[in-house]
């Protein structure tokens, strides 16, 4: 069973830079972390293969050449094969274009069986990549899985949790499936794991490499949304004090909420 990850390299913090010309996040490989419900999305793929003995799961991410840190930390956890897809001309993508190059970058892999994500990234919260994915690639996808509830030889029955309702859904191979926090406990990098891959070569895809080679259809060239304009919020420390009775201290909040429109 060939089963594949797709993780993302994040802000660590909320103390992010904006390249002002092109109003992107500079992402130069300091302060960042792997997503963390793409940690549980591992942990899922993990559990997988101790179900099915001859699972084997790759990690894959697109991201600057600096993203590799991200997938040398998957393969710490317990990941068998990683791939970096990494282009100048990728850079800027919105939702659409970078799930586009992920399937492609799937398509180049081939061979697979399941596809796992996390169900959202924290630097953009659109919980959309994982299943446009699957319309690229043409395959069935469950969200919000919470449970995996059985793992067969032709599918998986899995358990996804909605706003008001839980559903049992059992789905067929080839498949992609987004993974919710709290569906498992992920482990932690394995020192034994990075001595075995110290000197593991993460695989490298660019634009040449795929099928679709057309560069109109990545990165900014690709996203048919644009930011307008994006900036860090200002962060203000001021504080206003008020004194009084209770009825004078209510009327004095009321009015501060009002005059700044919180009302």
């Amino acid at each position: 069973m060939k089963i594949i990850t797709c993780i993302k390299q994040v802000p660590a913090s909320s103390n992010v830079q904006v390249d002002p010309k092109t109003g992107v996040l500079i992402r130069d490989g300091n302060n960042v972390k792997m997503n963390p419900y793409d940690l549980y999305a591992l942990e899922a793929a993990f559990q997988i293969k101790a179900m099915r003995k001859d699972s084997v799961v790759y990690s894959i991410t697109m991201g600057p050449p600096s993203a590799n840190s991200a997938l040398s930390e998957a393969l710490h956890m317990g990941a068998d094969e990683a791939t970096l897809i990494s282009d100048r001309r990728f850079a800027g993508a919105d939702v659409l274009a970078t799930s586009y190059t992920l399937s492609q970058l799937v398509t180049h892999i081939g061979g697979y069986d399941l596809i796992i994500c996390g169900k959202q990234t924290t630097d953009g919260d659109t919980a959309q990549v994982g299943p446009e994915m699957a319309e690229f690639l043409s395959i069935p996808h469950v969200p919000y899985v919470k449970e995996i509830v059985e793992v067969k030889e032709k599918s998986i029955i899995l358990r996804s949790a909605y706003d008001t309702y839980d559903e049992l859904v059992e789905v067929f191979y080839p498949c992609l499936i987004t993974i919710d926090k709290g569906a498992n406990v992920p482990r932690l990098p394995s020192y034994r794991r990075k001595v075995l891959f110290k000197d593991y070569k993460i695989k490298m895809v660019t634009l040449k490499d795929l099928k679709d080679q057309n560069p109109d259809n990545y990165g900014l060239s690709g996203s048919p949304t644009q930011v307008d304009e994006i900036f860090p919020p200002l962060k203000r420390t001021e504080a206003i004090m008020v004194e009084g009775k209770k009825e004078k201290l209510a009327k004095d909040m009321f009015d501060i909420l009002k005059e700044s429109r919180f009302l």
